[in-house]
């Protein structure tokens, strides 16, 4: 089943000088995929996620997510869309200091207006899941960076989202932390089915992934699939990312 759907997507800014970022993109990804997609610094990796997310919009084409068209709605239909279709994990984790951990989890489910009892139920379910019961309780001050980008993902899946978006969520990480989260990314879509797009520069956290699109100059430049082994397809990765100047 097709999740997200683009179609001849395309974005220019307007001014002095207009600067097409995104020219004419053509992408499907199917329900339970994890794709990663890269590029160097200004390709538009993170314009194309933002486009998808509705932060920002197309100057022409579609985004088809789940059958909707969620470039057409406005006001409070644009805010469901994004409640219900969408889940976020940013690389600042973006946790609300005044709330406890579950608190910010369960934030989806409380904008949403649930009853205590439901939410209650799915942060037990969900945070023994992911390992993360034991801290339920505490504050962003009191927990480390790796324990934060997986309450982070709890938050982005709670409610169930049809694809979940993240930008550069290893951003910010060590590399045990990194292991952890992106473990943790594996499992929720090996074993929720949980359709993961993630914009990354880290050759690394993208191996984990299935597949990769990878952008130049606002375009599709390649993608690769993972029918190998991970350490071969960190090695692929590497390779293409020579080709279009993205390799760190």
């Amino acid at each position: 089943m097709e999740i997200l759907k683009l179609i001849n997507l395309s974005k220019t800014y307007e001014g002095k000088v207009s600067y097409k970022v995104l020219k004419n993109i053509n992408l499907t990804i199917r329900e339970g995929e994890f794709v990663a997609i890269m590029g160097p610094s200004g390709s538009g990796k993170s314009t194309l996620l933002n486009v998808i997310s509705t932060i920002d919009k197309p100057t022409s084409g579609q985004v088809i997510l789940n059958d909707k068209q969620p470039h057409n709605l406005k006001g409070d239909h644009l805010s469901s869309f994004r409640r219900k279709e969408l889940g976020f994990v940013f690389q600042n984790f973006n946790l609300l200091d005044t709330l406890t951990i579950g608190e910010n989890i369960v934030l989806p489910l409380t904008l949403e207006g649930l009853p205590v009892n439901d939410m209650d139920e799915k942060l037990n379910i969900l945070s023994k899941k992911l390992g993360i019961e034991n801290i339920i309780n505490k504050r962003t001050f009191e927990i480390s960076g790796g324990q934060a980008q997986r309450a982070a993902i709890a938050r982005g899946i709670i409610n169930s989202p049809s694809i979940l978006l993240a930008d550069e969520p290893t951003g910010n990480l060590d590399s045990k932390s990194t292991d952890d989260v992106m473990n943790l990314f594996t499992k929720i879509n090996n074993e929720n089915k949980v359709t993961t797009l993630m914009v990354t520069h880290e050759p690394y956290t993208a191996s984990f992934c299935n597949r990769i699109i990878f952008i130049k100059d606002g375009e599709i430049f390649r993608e690769i699939y993972k029918n190998k082994s991970r350490e071969e397809f960190y090695e692929e990765i590497l390779l293409v990312l020579s080709q279009i100047g993205g390799a760190r």
